[in-house]
């Protein structure tokens, strides 16, 4: 497992020297053969889409999921261009859009809010590069350790920060948060019911974190959402900083979680083929209902 990490790190550190509109092409290429290779996944994105957008048909679903496999593997591509290439690089490739650096300034700590656009990797990125404020985030430990370490690596190279495994506990990151640390915050997987709450998403009921109201409002956070877009080809990437809510959270965590995940609605309908479809959003079911995958 550790020679396939290595070879796959080397093809990452080999790929991102090339332009990024033949990093692109390379991505799409991989993308259709992904497709007609990852059943699994394939399946999963056309479940996925079929329930959140019900008024297309197969052939339109298909052709939105071929899409999106375009767009996942080339974001898995240029990784390395993430991970490696020289910041000056990266700042003319990431265009960023809105007050990135409402961070630095606030007196209370921020919670960026960057639901999972294939693209999400640029974000954190850009708020190593465009602001100077210290960066928390929470992701998912790798069981391969060569591939965790370098992600970590790759993650942290710019200083800005730390990560935190979802399995650690979470003190380390609130007294990294108390401290002033702004929290890059991933809201919309389905992790279960424990601290989640069955409300609408795209109308079909997914358990939504309850965490992200929950400590925005006890740590007394600032919340401002963060958008990522892939650009086609060789053009780069837009993050977009958007206006903090100044309604948002209310108190009550349920109502929160719906109206965060209709927020999340809005931003795929702009972009749907760069959301994360291969993703089993909906795989926890409330009490009595049956599997929706299969």
């Amino acid at each position: 497992m550790s020679v396939g990490a290595k070879l796959g790190i080397g093809l990452l550190r080999l790929v991102y020297r090339l332009p990024l509109g033949v990093q692109a092409a390379l991505g799409r290429g991989l993308g259709a053969l992904g497709y007609a290779l990852a059943g699994s996944r394939r399946r999963i994105a056309l479940r996925n889409v079929a329930l959140c957008f019900p008024h297309l048909d197969a052939q339109e679903r298909r052709r939105l999921v071929r899409e999106h496999f375009g767009w996942l593997f080339r974001s898995l591509i240029e990784r390395g261009l993430l991970w490696y290439a020289p910041a000056q690089r990266l700042r003319k490739l990431i265009h960023v859009e809105g007050d990135v650096g409402l961070a630095e300034r606030s007196p209370r700590p921020v919670m960026w809010l960057v639901p999972h656009f294939v693209g999400l990797d640029v974000a954190g990125v850009a708020t190593q590069l465009f602001q100077k404020q210290k960066v928390g985030s929470i992701y998912q430990a790798q069981s391969n350790p060569v591939w965790d370490a370098e992600i970590r690596k790759g993650r942290l190279r710019f200083g800005q920060g730390d990560v935190f495994a979802r399995s650690e506990r979470a003190l380390p990151l609130v007294r990294a948060i108390m401290r002033g640390w702004a929290f890059f915050n991933l809201p919309d997987m389905d992790f279960g019911i424990k601290d989640a709450a069955f409300v609408p998403f795209f109308d079909v009921p997914a358990a939504t974190l309850l965490a992200p109201a929950r400590m925005a409002r006890s740590l007394d956070m600032v919340v401002q959402p963060v958008v990522v877009e892939m650009l086609p080809g060789g053009q780069g990437y837009k993050v977009k900083f958007l206006p903090p809510w100044d309604d948002w959270p209310t108190g009550d965590l349920e109502a929160d979680a719906a109206s965060m995940n209709r927020w999340i609605e809005e931003e795929i309908r702009h972009c749907p083929a760069q959301y994360l479809w291969v993703h089993k959003r909906f795989k926890t079911r409330p009490p009595g209902q049956p599997s929706l995958y299969g």
